[in-house]
């Protein structure tokens, strides 16, 4: 029998980076149920009963669970089940798996999925005459890899109703050609006129594509996340349902945060629903605390809003600075009145003129209702004017970092700092100015949009190059690197505070729950650009394992 003080489990004999204020380093740790009872050295030892288990550790690191503070988990596990498009950038592979998909796939209504990128095509658009020739006889409905665009066949815009007359919905575009006719690529706003007529999965359907994202994100050592949209968006259906369902059958092992979705078609009268949505929806580890704001697009098809214009291909300056969705002196009223509601705000803000409107939304709250812990924070920051970095640790705004996008790459290269310019594409990802100026920093993956592996954004956060990038290609903006420890931060205590988690994860301490993860080695005993090759071994929420690598 074992002693009543003796520890459930034991993780012991390697490294263990608590990620406190101090960077220290123990050597074991004890759990006892569901929260962490020893952090030291051999003394933890005295803890080991009949009944612990004991994992030995052999060398390799020991962390907090990762938290990703960006992430649209149904909308990859949806993905991954249909017709998956991410891991490849050349267009034939992309028909090849649109017809295998469609033809293994009779009885489907439409062919749906996704996951292509941008840069297999020129401009970054693709034409519907491609999907026509591999489906000609059902819609089908494939997003970008950024989700703020959808390539469509004929027949879905047909069934839309979309042609040479249709206007451009005041918060997107569609693609056309020289006499004015749908090319078949629809930005922004413009994919819900066909994303509406998309059948919904089923119940069933929601929480399997939940659960197996939730699967893939412990492997990669997640143990808690934000949602970024919770509600339904364009062609993207409102998890909540599957997040009650997974938590009411003790399915949901993970901790989440929902960030409810602002409708930016409606204004202040929202906010009494959200505030019941509120109430409404917490159950077991997920609740929803935070309100979703997607102030602009993405800068690859010039809808990220910028405070100068882009440029054309010839170098000029266009008509085009981007939108902002959200009239910005209407969003500061609808910040305050959120935050003194005790809500936190999640803004998408990518360009400078987005990050600077949010960023004055947030002053606008604090000049109104005094400093609140309401944790504000502004995701993606691709563009940020020199004179608004120093402005996060001010007004207490956490920079929650994208950083596996701060590296070249064709979609950087070819389809973004060409229209940016010199000056503002200087400007991009300023992780280590942000750092420097004493921002608070989270990290998140935007999954399906990149990876979900925190790992390899930490690669690129430390080198500014992407983990698979040709020899030879340069760091990106190389001034703007993050050290290992910072990184590994952002990605565990700087996300743990962006979801109010701070106090009992993102880091190793007693009396914090045991969401723990095992790498399977020490990458700052390694050369920097091997981060990437770091696996995760063992995940554990609260002392209970959730995830193990077959060699683990």
């Amino acid at each position: 029998m074992s002693h009543p003080q003796a520890a459930d489990l034991v993780l012991t004999g390697g490294p263990v980076h608590t990620v406190d204020s101090a960077r220290s380093r123990a050597t074991a740790v004890a759990v006892r149920g569901g929260r962490i009872v020893a952090v030291g050295h051999q003394e933890v030892h005295e803890l080991v009963g009949p009944g612990t288990e004991v994992v030995d550790l052999a060398g390799r690191l020991l962390l907090p669970g990762f938290q990703d503070a960006h992430v649209h988990p149904l909308g990859a596990g949806t993905e991954l089940g249909l017709c998956h498009l991410n891991d490849t950038v050349d267009p034939r592979e992309y028909l090849r798996r649109v017809k295998a998909y469609a033809d293994g796939h009779p009885d489907a209504e439409w062919i749906t999925g996704g996951g292509w990128s941008m840069e297999a095509f020129p401009g970054g658009t693709p034409i519907a005459a491609l999907l026509d020739s591999v489906v000609p006889d059902r819609p089908v409905f494939l997003p970008n890899r950024d989700h703020h665009g959808v390539w469509v066949n004929s027949l879905a815009l047909e069934r839309a109703g979309i042609d040479a007359r249709t206007p451009d919905p005041a918060d997107g575009r569609i693609e056309r050609d020289a006499d004015g006719n749908p090319t078949g690529m629809l930005q922004e706003g413009a994919a819900h006129l066909v994303g509406r007529l998309l059948p919904a999965p089923t119940p069933d359907e929601q929480l399997a594509a939940l659960l197996r994202a939730q699967a893939v994100l412990h492997s990669y050592g997640v143990t808690a996340w934000q949602d970024a949209i919770v509600g339904t968006y364009a062609n993207m259906i409102d998890p909540t349902p599957a997040y009650h369902a997974a938590a009411d059958r003790g399915l949901l092992t993970a901790r989440v945060v929902g960030a409810l979705w602002w409708d930016r078609g409606r204004g202040a009268e929202q906010i009494p629903e959200l505030v019941a949505r509120r109430a409404e929806s917490s159950r077991g580890r997920f609740r929803a605390t935070s309100v979703k704001v997607m102030q602009d697009g993405i800068a690859e098809n010039h809808t990220a809003a910028l405070l100068g214009p882009y440029l054309t291909r010839c170098g000029c300056a266009s008509d085009n600075s981007g939108i902002s969705f959200v009239e910005p002196a209407e969003l500061k009223k609808y910040v305050t009145e959120l935050d003194a509601l005790d809500f936190q705000v999640h803004f998408h803000a990518l360009g400078d003129r987005a990050v600077r409107e949010a960023l004055d939304a947030v002053e606008a709250a604090r000049a109104a209702n005094g400093r609140r812990d309401t944790r504000h924070h502004l995701a993606h920051l691709q563009v940020v004017h020199p004179e608004d970095v120093p402005r996060f640790r001010a007004l207490g705004a956490t920079a929650n970092l994208q950083t596996l996008w701060a590296a070249h790459e064709p979609q950087m290269d070819d389809l973004t700092i060409p229209f940016l310019g010199p000056e503002r594409a200087a400007w991009q990802y300023p992780f280590g100015d942000l750092l420097r100026a004493g921002a608070t920093l989270a990290a998140g993956s935007d999954w399906p949009v990149s990876s979900p592996d925190p790992l390899a954004a930490i690669h690129v956060a430390v080198n500014r190059i992407a983990p698979d990038a040709p020899a030879g290609t340069p760091a990106f903006l190389p001034g703007q690197k993050l050290d290992l420890g910072a990184a590994l931060a952002a990605y565990t205590a700087g996300s743990a505070h962006a979801n109010h988690l701070d106090d009992v994860t993102g880091s190793i301490g007693v009396g914090r729950l045991a969401d723990l993860v095992v790498l399977d080695r020490d990458p700052f005993d390694g050369p920097p650009e091997e981060i990437a090759e770091t696996r995760v071994l063992q995940t554990f929420v609260e002392g209970r394992r959730v995830y193990a690598a077959d060699d683990a």
